[in-house]
């Protein structure tokens, strides 16, 4: 069974929700944070992101960043303002991404679930990264940034849905970014609806925001002494699988590990078919493009039907032929989201950033949860699920 709890949500007024609502914290660089909320006191980012009202090049995680975001977070209560539910409540969580849409259920969730892995992961977390979260949590008394969770879609939930959304929406608004966000405060009179038909649910799954439940199981053992209380929860938004639509999460490398174009062209044709030219998007699992010196090239990987390509990629290519021994720590390679298109991969190669950019099959909900269930760790950054949830607009005080 899966436990579900409605919360009183901190949660700016209507009017205020289009310019408080941010882009997720972790999904942008401080320099691009600083530009998005240039000019808008009333962006989150000034709560997520507290370094891009410090001085330039300020340590982002000195005691003076969380210093900052305490402060940002009591002032745009105040200014926004942010104002609290009178009485917990679910919500429906609906985005529009052009054809695409998905509805999900904000609430809170057991973190006692979390830890004894019902709510179940699929990739290792860093530590610098949860201290990072936990100082902030503890800095303003919050959770901000909802995890984003799947499971197997049940109709007793979707039922629930179609009821709440023929009412009017608390907030209906399109980002920057042309994705509509709205969002339906549910009626207690389906309180009970919704919580059984989660404890019909056999497990969540974390598709986005391992970072953001590990900081949240660390703050509840944080705030422990304080007895049982909002601190045991947290804030996530969990969307049926059959709603999901995941991109890939491709990669770039700086150098060749002294190899040429060529020499590396001819390492890759000792172990798989290589042709030049095809697509920049592979067109199906086991398939995977390569830019290298202006030109793509596919490769087929043969993938087994239980096997990752970006397990495979990994594996075969970048730590034995292009020497990423540990692709958590390596600083020559990095990641890109498939959301920034294969234009992204070949700009980065085609400035001399990167010498070599992959391009990758996304891999399937499907995929993730017969991992997740198996008890197995992915690759990091092996999904990009889009669209993403705003911060700002549902928060969750611990």
């Amino acid at each position: 069974m899966s436990a579900i709890y409605p919360f009183a949500a901190l949660r700016p007024t209507p009017k205020a929700a289009a310019a408080v609502a941010s882009v997720p914290y972790d999904v942008v660089s401080s320099d691009e944070a600083r530009a998005l909320a240039a000019g808008n006191p009333l962006s989150f980012l000034h709560v997520s992101r507290p370094e891009i009202d410090l001085a330039p090049g300020a340590d982002p995680h000195a005691d003076a960043a969380y210093d900052r975001a305490a402060q940002a977070f009591a002032g745009l209560k105040a200014n926004a303002p942010l104002v609290v539910e009178e009485a917990p409540s679910f919500y429906v969580y609906r985005l529009h991404m052009g054809d695409h849409v998905q509805s999900g259920m904000a609430a809170c969730y057991s973190i006692d679930e979390y830890d004894r892995d019902l709510i179940k992961k699929h990739e290792k977390t860093r530590p610098d990264k949860e201290d990072d979260r936990t100082r902030h949590m503890l800095a303003i008394g919050a959770q901000t940034g909802p995890v984003f969770l799947t499971y197997r879609a049940s109709q007793a939930v979707d039922e629930v849905v179609a009821r709440v959304v023929t009412g009017a929406p608390l907030f209906d608004l399109t980002a920057p970014d042309g994705v509509r966000h709205e969002v339906w405060q549910v009626p207690s009179s389906e309180n009970r609806a919704i919580v059984d038909a989660f404890a019909k649910i056999d497990a969540l799954y974390i598709a986005d925001g391992h970072h953001r439940a590990a900081s949240a199981a660390r703050t509840r053992r944080s705030l422990e002494a304080k007895g049982p209380g909002e601190h045991d929860r947290v804030l996530a938004v969990a969307f049926p699988d059959n709603q999901m639509q995941v991109l890939p999460y491709n990669r770039v490398v700086k150098d060749l590990n002294g190899a040429t174009p060529e020499s590396l062209l001819r390492a890759l044709e000792q172990k798989f078919p290589v042709r030049k030219g095809g697509l920049a998007t592979p067109s199906h699992k086991g398939q995977l493009a390569m830019f290298l010196a202006g030109e793509w090239y596919t490769i087929d990987l043969k993938t087994a039907a239980d096997a990752l390509d970006v397990d495979v990629l990994e594996t075969a290519i970048l730590q034995p032929i292009l020497g990423i021994k540990d692709i958590r720590t390596d600083k020559r390679v990095d990641f890109v989201g498939g959301i920034r298109g294969t234009g992204e991969l070949e700009r980065l190669v085609n400035a001399g950033t990167y010498a070599v950019a992959f391009s990758l099959y996304p891999v399937s909900v499907r995929d993730l949860m017969r991992i997740s269930d198996a008890g197995g760790i992915m690759p990091p950054k092996s999904t990009w699920f889009e669209p993403k949830l705003r911060d700002g607009l549902l928060s969750h005080l611990i």
